[in-house]
């Protein structure tokens, strides 16, 4: 058996009841070693989020000359500031960044984009160069250095499939598709012979992880519950979820959703609004509970696409691009908008060009928040200035 895929089988224990022989339900039980109150939350908007119709400069003439079938009007546009406004779909993104609690990076991206889904995906979750591969992600590494030994909820994957950002050497994250019915039980009936293969061992370690995950994450459950009324959509859903279990003292370092349907080369002003209005939607419900739990100042939440679209769109929607904003939630930030505004006249045959590299905002989060040299992982970028108050 190949040790990796030990690790890829066993976050995708992601609903229903698991059963276990005893033996691997027996095998350890060690507290929490993940120490302090900050984490991160991200939401991957998967398929390449139009940045331009998402925080739009609706005072350069350029935007409507490149845009003329998918370019929205002065008029529909919200706080709008120095250039720049919010896709109407997201008036409580709007509301947060008015009080302060929203930052807006411009022009995030990296040096030789890549314009496929699956490729800058990965670019963007191991934290590497766009010529380099690596089977571990960058939080998986951050994590592996951060947890001293084996702790299976460190990082909670909310959706139905692994995510190479969460993998490391060690099993130190899970994917959950549903934690109210993630409960694991044993098997008492089951009697297996010990062994001294070091595969099984791992399995063992594995297995373990499993079903230490579940209970943490039950008891996480029953200290929490919901005091917000969520929309009924699966991203919503999610960050409920993870809401739940910040406020149960599951004392998780990251926690990862995402939201699909980005992918927007026709028809893109209905599916934009659809998917923008979701986001906005859920996002304003996850951050008023944290903040009326008092847990918002803990909390870094951040919203990102693999890459953004194309500048010039091609008659009913837009086709893959390069750089896009980022946004930062909650943690302190300084309400900032970090960057220019996107340079319509200086384009890299047709695409925006990036000012501001990915790695740069991971090194702040690790650095700032997560009070970790991101060196220790492969990211030599330097921190962004005035992020985080």
């Amino acid at each position: 058996m190949n040790r990796r895929n030990f690790l890829t089988l066993t976050g995708t224990f992601t609903g229903g009841t698991l059963l276990l022989p005893s033996f691997l339900h027996a095998f350890g039980t060690q507290s929490n070693l993940v120490i302090g109150e900050q984490c991160l939350v991200f939401i991957q908007l998967n398929g390449g989020n139009d940045g331009l119709n998402t925080f739009i400069p609706y005072d350069n003439p350029l935007y409507y000359d490149f845009r003329p079938k998918i370019a929205l009007s002065k008029n529909e546009i919200v706080s709008k500031n120095n250039g720049m406004g919010f896709h109407p779909a997201l008036k409580d993104f709007s509301t947060i960044q008015q009080n302060g609690d929203l930052s807006i990076i411009q022009n995030v991206g990296y040096p030789e984009p890549n314009r496929s889904h699956f490729r800058s995906q990965e670019i963007w979750q191991t934290g590497l160069k766009s010529n380099e591969y690596l089977n571990e992600g960058w939080l998986g590494r951050y994590l592996d250095i951060q947890c001293k030994e084996n702790q299976p909820t460190a990082g909670i994957n909310l959706d139905a499939i692994d995510n190479l950002a969460l993998k490391g050497n060690e099993p130190n994250a899970i994917t959950v598709k549903d934690p109210n019915r993630f409960k694991i039980r044993k098997n008492d009936d089951d009697d297996i012979a010990l062994s001294s293969n070091p595969q099984l061992d791992f399995v063992r370690k594995i297995a373990n992880s499993v079903t230490e995950g579940s209970e943490e994450i039950q008891k996480a459950l029953a200290k929490s519950s919901s005091e917000i009324n969520y929309s009924k959509t699966k991203l919503a859903a999610n960050l409920e979820w993870i809401a739940r279990l910040i406020k149960g003292n599951l004392n998780s370092k990251v926690y990862y959703t995402s939201q699909n349907g980005y992918d927007t080369h026709d028809n893109q002003l209905a599916i934009h609004q659809r998917n923008l209005t979701e986001l906005n939607d859920a996002v304003f419900s996850f951050y008023t509970d944290l903040k009326k739990a008092s847990l918002l100042q803990n909390v870094t939440i951040v919203v990102f696409s693999e890459f953004g679209r194309r500048v010039k769109d091609n008659g009913n929607g837009t086709d893959h691009g390069t750089a896009a904003p980022l946004f930062i939630i909650g943690g302190m930030n300084s309400g900032k908008i970090l960057g220019e505004n996107p340079n319509l006249s200086d384009l890299d045959n047709g695409d925006l060009k990036y000012n501001i590299d990915f790695r740069s905002v991971y090194a702040t989060l690790l650095q700032n928040k997560m009070q970790f040299n991101p060196n220790q992982i492969g990211i030599t970028n330097l921190p962004l200035k005035g992020l985080f108050t």
